[in-house]
């Protein structure tokens, strides 16, 4: 008897929590679909455009050098990057951290990347002309940006040694609703994607401080390559990074979106906006994000009374 009421309680538990979970099909019809306009759309698909209005409206994001949109402007290539040390280069339509190279400085007459590898002329060439071509955005032409490389504040390099990471905030009605911190991993070639093998680290929204961790969907407390521990730590420039959010979602006619930032040793910069965050930072926070909404909009009711 004793067995069979555990059993029926634990039952009972999952349910509850199952209860306050956002569902893909929830998320899309009751928050993406009524918050954002279709027409909208491009402003988070397209960086280069939305670069080009949240600039203006005074969010921090990396500087653009140069953009490449048609095969014949590669040309100058070696002499153009030749003014720059250090350089991202990535899609204007990208998705996933899909066709992102960090160049870190030079090698010779060739390039290095952050991960050692060594670029020529001929592989830059070539890889700006894939992503012209559309072979990261869905078979699209596209348009190649290549920005400021971000350097990451002491304490998020230490805690993220193999790779920029980012702090992903879900802002509903300019409102932050849930954050974490995605960390690049050996298993995820150095980039902050969670299904490439990156670990989620649930940040409190309030305090800044890392809550859980989750890696390859197991709880995890110790960075799987480092060691070092991420759990408790507090995040530098937390009010920064939450206003910068807010600034961002106030300047976008999309209410329901996920904000990328990462965190620098002078202050956190917007890396992109994103119109249908995933929903794995539930699991990251060990918390369901429909209870919040839900709360969120019964606050918003009661104080239009």
């Amino acid at each position: 008897m004793k067995l069979l009421r555990e059993f029926f309680s634990r039952m009972s538990d999952t349910r509850a929590r199952a209860a306050t979970v956002l569902s893909m099909n929830r998320r899309n019809l009751h928050y993406i679909y009524t918050r954002n306009q279709r027409k909208h759309f491009p402003l988070a698909d397209d960086k280069l455009l939305a670069k080009e209005i949240l600039v203006a409206a005074g969010v921090r994001m990396p500087e653009t050098y140069l953009t490449y949109s048609y095969f014949y402007e590669l040309r100058n290539l070696e002499r153009e990057l030749g003014a720059y040390h250090d350089f991202v280069i990535k899609p204007a339509q990208g998705s996933g951290g899909n066709g992102i190279i960090v160049i870190v400085g030079r090698s010779g007459s060739d390039w290095l990347g952050i991960s050692g590898k060594i670029y020529t002329l001929y592989d830059l060439q070539k890889h700006i002309s894939d992503i012209i071509f559309g072979i990261y955005s869905f078979d699209l032409g596209d348009r190649a940006i290549i920005e400021s490389r971000i350097t990451q504040h002491a304490e998020m390099q230490e805690l993220s040694p193999l790779g920029l990471a980012d702090v992903r905030v879900i802002m509903c009605d300019d409102i932050p609703v849930m954050s974490m911190t995605r960390i690049p991993t050996r298993q995820s070639d150095g980039k902050a994607n969670l299904h490439q093998g990156a670990l989620g680290v649930a940040i409190d929204i309030v305090t800044g401080i890392t809550t859980h961790g989750r890696f390859l969907g197991q709880p995890i407390v110790n960075h799987p390559d480092s060691g070092i521990h991420l759990i408790g730590r507090a995040l530098p420039y937390w009010p920064e990074v939450i206003e910068l959010a807010r600034l961002a979602a106030r300047s976008v006619p999309l209410k329901y979106l996920g904000v990328d930032i990462s965190i620098s040793p002078d202050g956190p910069q917007l890396l992109e906006i994103n119109v249908r965050p995933g929903l794995e930072i539930q699991n990251v926070n060990e918390r369901g994000m429909l209870s919040i909404l839900q709360a969120m909009t019964m606050q918003g009711s009661d104080d239009e009374q």
